[in-house]
C-alpha cells in the first residue's frame, strides 16, 4: 500500500458499520476515475456539484470493473466517502460538492 492511499485509509478508522476501507482498498481505480471526472467538472468552470453526479457520469462514461459482493456498478452509499475524501485532498474547494449532513462528516479534518 503507499503512502497515499494508507493516509486515506487512516481516515476512515473511527467508522464503524461500513463496508467502505475493504472495498476501497480492492478498487483503488475507483477513487481515481472520482478525481479524473471531478477535475474535468472542475476545468468545464462548475463551482459547485454533486458527488453523485460524478458517479453518474462515471456510470455512463466508463466500463469501470469493480470487486464488491454487492454486485452494483458503483454502490452510492460510497458517495459522501468519496466526497470528503476529495475535499480532504484539497481543502482550497471547500463547498465544491453540496454535501447533506452525514454520519461520514467527522473526516473531514
Amino acid at each position: 500500500m503507499d503512502i497515499n492511499m494508507s493516509a486515506q485509509l487512516d481516515l476512515f478508522e473511527g467508522i464503524k458499520d461500513t463496508k467502505f476501507p475493504a472495498f476501497h482498498e480492492k478498487n483503488k481505480h475507483v477513487y481515481e476515475l472520482f478525481k479524473v471526472y471531478t477535475n474535468k467538472c472542475i476545468a468545464r468552470g462548475f463551482k459547485h456539484i454533486s458527488s453523485d453526479f460524478i458517479f453518474h457520469i462515471m456510470r455512463w462514461e466508463s466500463n469501470i470493473d469493480i470487486k464488491d459482493e454487492m454486485n452494483f456498478k458503483i454502490n452510492n452509499n460510497y458517495t459522501p466517502l468519496y466526497s470528503r475524501m476529495f475535499l480532504n485532498e484539497h481543502p482550497h474547494l471547500a463547498g465544491f460538492f453540496r454535501t447533506r449532513k452525514s454520519k461520514f462528516d467527522n473526516i473531514l479534518k
